[in-house]
């Protein structure tokens, strides 16, 4: 209740959840009930957190009709209220997440996944600490086909894709300089940004947290607010994984190194090539990979960014500062050591993902598998085991993956198989242009 107390002029809030998806469900409460909410928590059903793309029920899903469609309870996570500065009332934030009625964790839950990854770490006396890198477009969507919005500096379009231009940055300027306050006022960690390839493509770098449920907050979090900024400023922004068929598509990538309890990095042995624990982290990482894919790639356009030479992996493989690589090891100094997963897409829910490449690697660890050896030059060139080519071969990858069902709850697992079969049929209907239409601003 303090922040309400320190802002007076919230009148409203928004409470919610993310979903299977990384979508925000929730409500809109008038301010003078946050105390009643803090104290008792909220309701939604359980299906809210089980519902496909479109907003719509799992069809035989045993959430909805064979149960009754009973009620969880949401609760309040350690992030407390937040500003919302893209809306025009000032509004605040309070992120939940999903327990029983008698306050024993919701296993459908994508946050209550994460947080029992990081428990098995707690376990083992590790910390991991986690960082990600977004990339998303700034597109004028305002027409029938899709581009890059005026300048709101100059009121010219820019058409191709400048990486590191400092002009297509300025062009932004303002739009920038509105999101980082706004990051700020969330304590969302965004530090560089950069132009990338596409046009009006760009990246923001979050900080590393030795927490990783902060880490995917911030994610899920700065994906709400750069879409919500650029609505302000008459344009979208999109995570989508392939807006533009000629261009890069948008990428996901998380860096992430492992503390011991006297908080000393495990992967760093004063070298360049880490250590045996960073290799065993590599080979569970690896292993689990092509079941993994399903969540680093979740929707059907999302295979349209894992093609060769679109500076996207498509082998299973790992080398040193090498970004053709589907695991990259960068250049760092020793205490820095970290391994750099790049398969996911900006598409993704950050908690799954999140949750899938830290699982992994504890497996790794835990069971001393050995890594192959890295390869150099370029991966699209080496004869690597490939990712699942399309949706419905990474939806059968994921079912019958053994890490997955190690590292996942077994609930969630099944509710999502259900979600992405129900949404691979229904797709299979939809035009190219409904399709971009569909997850340019959803996901």
């Amino acid at each position: 209740m303090e922040w309400l107390r320190e802002h007076p002029e919230v009148k409203t809030i928004r409470v919610a959840a993310a979903d299977l998806n990384g979508v925000a469900r929730g409500k809109r409460i008038p301010a003078r009930y946050a105390g009643k909410l803090l104290e008792e928590g909220t309701k939604f059903p359980y299906s809210v957190l089980n519902l496909d793309i479109w907003g719509e029920d799992v069809e035989d899903s045993p959430l909805v009709f064979e149960s009754g469609d009973p009620d969880g309870l949401l609760l309040p996570t350690e992030r407390g209220f937040l500003p919302m500065p893209w809306l025009d009332a000032p509004t605040g934030l309070l992120p939940l997440w999903m327990f029983h009625p008698d306050g024993s964790p919701y296993d459908g839950d994508p946050r209550q996944a994460l947080a029992r990854v990081a428990e098995r770490y707690q376990a083992a006396g590790l910390v991991p600490v986690v960082a990600t890198e977004l990339e998303f477009f700034l597109i004028d969507d305002s027409g029938k086909t899709l581009r890059v919005p005026p300048s709101p500096r100059s009121g010219k379009r820019r058409t191709g894709g400048e990486v590191l231009s400092l002009r297509a940055l300025d062009a932004f300027d303002q739009f920038f300089t509105t999101l980082y306050e706004a990051c700020e006022s969330m304590d969302i960690p965004a530090d560089t940004a950069i132009s990338e390839a596409g046009p009006g493509q760009f990246e923001i770098n979050l900080m590393h947290q030795a927490d990783p449920l902060k880490a995917a907050d911030d994610t899920w979090l700065f994906k709400m607010l750069v879409k919500g900024i650029a609505r302000s400023y008459g344009f979208a922004a999109s995570f989508m994984a392939k807006p533009y068929e000629m261009f890069a598509g948008n990428g996901m990538h998380m860096h992430f190194s492992i503390l011991d309890r006297a908080g000393r990095n495990i992967f760093d042995d004063g070298g360049e090539e880490g250590t045996e624990a960073l290799r065993q982290a590599v080979a569970g990482c690896l292993r689990a990979m092509p079941g993994s894919t399903l969540l680093f790639a979740p929707h059907e356009n999302s295979y349209d960014r894992l093609v060769p030479n679109a500076h996207a992996p498509t082998g299973i493989g790992w080398a040193y500062e090498n970004r053709t690589a589907a695991i990259r090891i960068p250049s760092s100094g020793p205490k820095a050591r970290r391994i750099e997963h790049r398969v996911a897409g900006g598409d993704v829910n950050p908690y799954l993902t999140i949750a899938a490449i830290l699982g992994a690697a504890l497996n790794g660890m835990e069971d001393r598998l050995e890594a192959p050896a890295p390869f150099k030059g370029n991966a699209y060139d080496k004869n690597l085991a490939q990712l699942p080519g399309d949706w419905g071969a990474a939806i059968e990858a994921f079912d019958t993956c053994p890490e997955i069902r190690r590292i996942l709850p077994a609930h969630l697992v099944d509710n999502y198989l259900m979600t992405k079969r129900q949404e691979l049929h229904y797709m299979a209907e939809l035009s190219d242009e409904e399709t971009v239409e569909l997850y340019l601003d959803t996901v």
